[in-house]
This record gives structure tokens, C-alpha cells and sequence, in this order.
């Protein structure tokens, strides 16, 4: 979208150049404890800026169908490429989509944010909340892994966060908190600079 700033050189140049610090080369350590303790909603799950994909692919199973989305169309074929022959590929799928304008024909029961909202200045980020409320189902669940909390910049991302940055979008939109803690199982390089958060979207009475 034009309003929305993109880094220097783009997303897809940084995916071609391979400037890609964000990636942990690994699935999130807190997304794989979710997984092995059945502590994820089943359903269809959405994850935006999903980067390569792991993620996506550690919490794909029979009961939950992941999408992940991206904008760099190298990215998406990288991990088309990396996670195709998988046991449990009939169980994700990656599409090339702008987040802002994507119409899915179905809604989530899950979305998971992870260096997504981090991506965006703050004057976009009543848009990316805007769009967490249409895209979920009444009672699905958002998961935001609130980093950096401190650190970040003014300019390119990552832009920094705040606890309350999340409360002030989320909560007019009918989101209420299910927990907001420390994540334990963060990255070294990322440790007491990030929160985990779990919302809820209130159902229609």
C-alpha cells in the first residue's frame, strides 16, 4: 500500500539480498511450546509477514489449516520450495498477499502476530487492528509476541512497541485480554524486550 512505508530497497529486495535479520532460522521457541502443550486454538489460522514459514509449518496438523502470508514473492517461493515434501503439507499453504487488501473466503479462529505489527509506523497500526477484528472469527483467538519494547527506531523497522500501543487498538474493536506476560522462551538476543499477548474476540450477544 502507498502509504505504508516499506524499508529501504523494499521487502522483496531484502528477501533477494537475503537481509533477512529477523529470521531465526527456526520456528518460534514459544510457538513450538504452544503446539506440544495443545495450547493453540484448532480451526483455520492465519499468520501475517510470516517470513519463511516455520511457524506456519510447526502448527499446521489435521485439525488446523495455516495460511501464511507475505508480500515478497521470493519469500513465498522459498518456502514453498523448503516445506512442500513435508508430512503435513495438505495442512499449510503460502500465499503472496498484501494483508491490507487480501479478501479471504473464510475468516480464523487463530491469528498469530510476530514481527508484523513491529513492521509498521504507528500512524498504520489502526489499520493492521482494524483488519485483525475483520479477519477473526467472534471467539477466535490473536497471539502478539510484543517485540522490541525497548530498542526499535524512529525510521525503518522494527519501529518500537508498547503494551498499551496494543490495549488502545484492540480493546475499542471488542478484543479483551486473556494474558499479557513475559516471554520466557525468547530468543537470547531478544530477552526482558519482549511480551506475550493473548486476546480474544468478544462474541456477538
Amino acid at each position: 500500500m502507498d502509504h505504508i512505508k516499506e524499508p529501504p530497497g523494499g521487502w522483496e529486495n531484502m528477501w533477494v539480498e537475503g537481509r533477512t535479520l529477523w529470521d531465526l532460522g527456526e520456528a518460534t521457541p514459544i510457538v513450538v511450546h504452544l503446539c506440544e502443550t495443545s495450547s493453540l486454538p484448532n480451526g483455520r489460522a492465519l499468520v501475517p509477514g510470516c517470513g519463511t514459514g516455520y511457524d506456519v509449518v510447526v502448527m499446521a496438523n489435521p485439525d488446523r489449516h495455516v495460511i501464511g502470508l507475505e508480500l515478497s514473492k521470493t519469500s513465498v517461493e522459498r518456502s514453498m520450495k523448503m516445506f512442500s515434501s513435508l508430512p503435513n503439507s495438505k495442512h499449510f499453504s503460502f500465499l503472496k498477499e498484501d494483508f491490507f487488501t487480501w479478501e479471504p473466503t473464510e475468516k480464523f479462529d487463530l491469528i498469530f502476530d510476530y514481527n508484523f505489527f513491529c513492521a509498521f509506523e504507528p500512524k498504520v497500526r489502526p489499520l493492521w487492528a482494524k483488519r485483525m477484528q475483520e479477519l477473526l472469527n467472534p471467539g477466535g483467538e490473536l497471539i502478539t509476541l510484543m517485540y522490541p519494547l525497548s530498542g526499535g527506531t524512529p525510521g525503518p523497522p522494527p519501529y518500537r512497541v508498547s503494551v498499551s500501543a496494543y490495549e488502545e487498538l484492540l480493546i475499542p474493536l471488542e478484543f479483551e485480554v486473556i494474558s499479557i506476560v513475559d516471554n520466557e522462551l525468547a530468543p537470547a538476543t531478544r530477552k526482558g524486550m519482549e511480551k506475550i499477548g493473548r486476546w480474544k474476540k468478544k462474541k456477538s450477544v
